[in-house]
């Protein structure tokens, strides 16, 4: 089949996966090694160094999978959680849905704190559904740090005070999977016993590495774990031989590019990352606030403070098709677009604005889609493009 070639690059801007940089494909496209060789080991303690680094922990144990982010999910509830165990999972949209429902195909059963659409995680709903727990059946709280599909960011911190004020023992489980290297995050600090991610987003890898960071009182819990498990359990896996280590062969030239992105994150350095990610996700939110003058698209998060420097989910007036938006923009002004998952299928549309970004391909995509929306004839209104040009040229 033949096919003709379009000039230039199309902009990859849906929230995960992300472009993968030159530095990352050049590390991943080497020939695998013997488990023996020497250099398989030093390639996946620099992994397990770096992601202990970024984590911002000290002696958390990290355990690797070759995995996306739903395969760390099973892995959280097969280790912690035994069957017919309850955990708490806040609502904060279709992300923590879905933790939820795989918990409870997995036999464990879940409490939910009610989702109020359009805004963060009420901690005050943590604290009251753990203060009803008199018997601390629930043995863990499951939070997503950000919702990729709603575009909100929940405070971590204002969930660790309502699990202490309540003085309840769950565990406290944080899905960094979309902030991790793309907003601040100290999971020590935070006193998360377990943070799991994943390498398609601000690691800036192809999907296929997850990954978390589990302490001295997780760790004790899945050893004292009757569950059964194999594959995803983290006694087996801790281990010194990389063949245990990963219940199998590892993914060679997978971690080969961890370790080239984690290489380019502390060469940028750490917070200068957030700075970037934050300075472009007001560009994105600079435009949007022109656009939804016209009455036909606006935000998501209603609150701002809460949206997310990783991906900005923006809703479309009725009678607007999404998917055809997305399409125009894809194909007629080369950005690739997410659509709305779950409750937001056909609602509304996502840009993502993480991992490997910089100023003018942020603004290539805000211009890509005012093109689109403009093509389609959606009313939008005037200056969104322009507002994002002084964001950025403000700082």
């Amino acid at each position: 089949m033949t096919t003709t070639r379009i000039p230039g690059r199309r902009l990859l801007h849906s929230p995960g996966p992300t472009p993968v940089p030159d530095e990352v494909l050049h590390a991943m496209s080497v020939q695998p090694m013997d488990l023996g060789d020497a250099r398989v080991d030093a390639n996946i303690a620099a992994c397990e160094d770096g992601l202990r680094r970024l984590f911002r922990t000290r002696e958390s144990d990290i355990f690797m999978y070759a995995a996306n982010g739903h395969g760390v999910w099973e892995a959280v509830i097969e280790n912690l959680l035994a069957p017919g165990d309850s955990v708490l999972v806040p609502a904060t949209g279709h992300f923590s849905e879905s933790w939820a429902q795989q918990a409870e195909g997995l036999g464990r059963r879940v409490v939910r704190t009610p989702w109020r659409e359009g805004w963060p995680i009420d901690p005050a709903a943590v604290e009251a559904a753990l203060r009803e727990d008199q018997g601390h059946a629930v043995k863990a709280v499951f939070a997503v740090h950000a919702d990729t599909a709603t575009g909100i960011t929940n405070d971590l911190a204002a969930i660790r005070r309502a699990i202490d004020a309540a003085g309840h023992p769950a565990l406290l489980v944080a899905d960094v999977v979309s902030t991790l290297a793309a907003a601040p995050f100290a999971m020590d600090d935070l006193r998360v016993d377990v943070a799991v991610g994943a390498s398609q987003k601000g690691l800036m890898c192809p999907a296929g590495v997850g990954f978390m960071a589990v302490n001295a009182a997780a760790f004790a819990a899945a050893q004292r774990n009757p569950a059964p498990r194999f594959y995803w359990d983290w006694v087996r896996r801790r281990h010194d031989q990389s063949y245990r280590k990963f219940c199998g062969t590892p993914p060679q030239n997978l971690l080969l590019g961890l370790e080239a992105a984690l290489g380019l994150v502390f060469s940028e350095g750490v917070e200068a990352v957030w700075q970037r990610h934050a300075r472009l996700a007001r560009a994105v939110q600079a435009a949007v606030d022109g656009w939804r003058a016209g009455g036909a698209v606006d935000f998501f998060a209603r609150e701002p403070a809460a949206r997310s420097t990783s991906v900005t989910t923006i809703t479309v007036a009725p009678g607007i098709d999404v998917e055809q938006l997305r399409r125009v923009a894809r194909e007629r002004f080369q950005v690739g677009l997410a659509g709305g998952l779950g409750p937001l299928a056909g609602r509304a549309f996502r840009i993502g604005h993480l991992g490997d970004c910089n100023e003018a391909v942020i603004l290539g995509a805000i211009a890509g889609v005012e093109a689109a929306l403009v093509a389609l004839g959606v009313p939008v209104g005037e200056g969104g493009t322009r507002r994002a040009v002084m964001s950025l040229a403000d700082g």
